[in-house]
């Protein structure tokens, strides 16, 4: 008879469970040291080792050759309790016996000694079902328990557990297993098993799992299935209703080009194969997660993902901006997903939202919009000078040497290179300008905005701006004149207080305030642009 490879590939010993290192160093010590506490509650979620942990734990207690972090494996005891048939060993899914006649039975049965084993080891699963008054009945045992008992705990919700039962236990908290030690654990089991498999067939099911090395091992056995004896890419993506990276890479890279068309026809073709568009939405933002962390850790792109290349061909030409509002937009429309006419309007309005909301970086002008001219004033004339005139710089054209404020305030309005290069515009202090060399000073509270990304991308703004090369230094210091934003601060609050005076000299509002007491509240005031 075959079986399922989740069951024939079940941990027996500390050294074979993978992912829990810090919980098997932990319990390791204390075995070796004869420290044994009465109850111990492991946590996590499904599928990464609690129950099989505790198996391990009961074998540690009761093997013949001792009390070790080591057990034979061999021995009458380890061979009775992996077969699920050591009397002394006594497991309870707390799902289907939560009510307290189930828990009184047992505790009863607790205080009479061990019939073969040195402890009676009592697994209790997702405790956390227990009734309250189930809890109650426990509580006494726990708090005054027989030397030959011990509990071992474990619950996927710790949250639900009382605290009474919670403190007295010690807690140990099982953390997802990251896909690369599921993809190896995966490539090992089916080496051993003589069963063909590339490295992205692994990569995918170990991305499926989510943590889960269960659940990965279920899906290989369903991938064994599908793929006639072998696991690969193209078969394990096909199970899964995957959608082919190389689709959402197509999307990416016509969104950064702005190529509404070309969206459109790529979601066209996806519809044509059949594909998910749920999926994809899912898959499209994974890939997104990847390219944003890869734009900021480059070195933790993993070289045996499928979609490598992509992620850095796209992490250079996407803008961090771009990639966290596609994200979002992507993570939102599965959450809208079930209220689209249909699952093609779903996808696409997602695709056309991360057009019509992408931030303008300056490479050209998007549909609906106007950029402005920029109007700039020439700095007072000096004793020594050609009387100056007022310049007019749009795109292109240079600025009068020594701008003043309000011209640095207003080439910085007119620059377009993404949010944060916006804002460390707003917050410089125009110090020195000779020709096309730019000085400015940043106030220590926004010396974040200094960064060499942020830096570089100003500089192809305003490049992009004077039709010119610049040169740009920056210096962190108090600012001693206005910068552009609290110009514009200064400006809005004198256009809110002529607001309130209008609004306050208003015959209408004057005879609210009359009749009922009311006042204008400048802060409530909303200025239309």
């Amino acid at each position: 008879m075959t079986v399922a490879l989740a069951r024939k590939w079940r941990p027996k010993t500390f050294a074979e469970l993978v992912g829990q290192e810090h919980v098997v160093a932990a319990l390791s010590h204390a075995l070796d040291g004869q420290r044994l506490h009465h109850a111990w509650l492991f946590t996590g979620t499904r599928g990464v080792g609690k129950t099989t942990l505790a198996r391990i734990v009961a074998k540690a207690l009761n093997c013949e050759t001792g009390v070790t972090a080591t057990p034979c494996g061999k021995c009458a005891a380890c061979v009775a309790i992996d077969a699920g048939r050591f009397v002394d060993v006594v497991e309870l899914d707390a799902a289907s016996n939560r009510g307290i006649g189930e828990m009184t039975t047992l505790l009863e049965q607790a205080i009479y000694a061990p019939t073969s084993g040195r402890y009676k080891v009592y697994i209790i699963d997702e405790v956390h079902q227990l009734t309250p008054q189930a809890f109650n009945a426990m509580l006494k045992t726990l708090e005054e328990p027989p030397a030959h008992v011990k509990f071992v705990l474990a619950t996927t919700d710790p949250q639900k557990i009382p605290v009474t039962v919670l403190s007295r236990c010690l807690q140990f908290n099982l953390k997802q297993i990251p896909e690369a030690q599921i993809a190896q654990r995966l490539a090992m089991v089916l080496e051993a098993e003589g069963i063909a498999a590339d490295a992205d067939g692994l990569a995918r099911l170990a991305r499926a799992a989510q943590g889960s090395l269960r659940d990965a091992l279920s899906l290989t056995d369903q991938a064994v299935a599908h793929g006639a004896g072998r696991v690969t890419g193209p078969a394990v993506r096909t199970m899964l209703g995957a959608v082919d990276g190389e689709h959402l890479v197509t999307i990416l890279r016509a969104l950064a080009a702005g190529d509404g068309a070309a969206v459109m026809a790529q979601a066209g073709h996806m519809r044509e194969a059949s594909l998910s568009f749920e999926a994809a939405l899912g898959e499209l933002a994974s890939l997104l997660h990847r390219i944003a962390v890869a734009q900021v850790v480059p070195a933790a792109v993993d070289s045996a993902d499928a979609d490598a290349a992509a992620i850095v061909e796209l992490a250079a030409v996407l803008t961090p901006e771009d990639v966290q509002l596609c994200y979002q937009i992507a993570v939102q429309a599965r959450q809208d997903f079930t209220y689209a006419p249909d699952d093609y309007a779903g996808f696409t309005i997602a695709l056309l939202r991360m057009l019509a909301f992408r931030p303008d970086t300056g490479g050209g002008v998007r549909p609906g919009a106007v950029r402005a001219q920029v109007r700039m004033a020439a700095p007072a004339p000096r004793a020594d000078a050609v009387p100056a005139t007022e310049v007019v710089a749009p795109a292109g054209a240079a600025v009068a040497n020594g701008a003043t404020a309000g011209d640095w305030a207003q080439l910085a309005a007119s620059l377009n290179g993404g949010g944060m290069v916006s804002m460390l515009a707003q917050h410089c202090e125009l110090v020195q300008r000779e020709g096309m060399r730019f000085e400015f000073r940043v106030a220590p509270a926004h010396r974040h905005l200094v960064a060499p990304t942020y830096q570089a991308k100003m500089k192809e703004a305003l490049e992009r701006v004077l039709g010119e090369p610049v040169k740009l230094s920056f210096a962190v210091g108090e600012t001693a004149a206005e910068t552009p934003a609290a110009i514009e601060a200064r400006e809005t609050s004198a256009r809110t207080a002529d607001a309130a005076s209008a609004l306050d000299d208003d015959p209408f509002v004057r005879e609210l305030k009359n009749d009922f007491g009311g006042r204008v509240v400048p802060s409530t005031i909303k200025l239309l642009q």
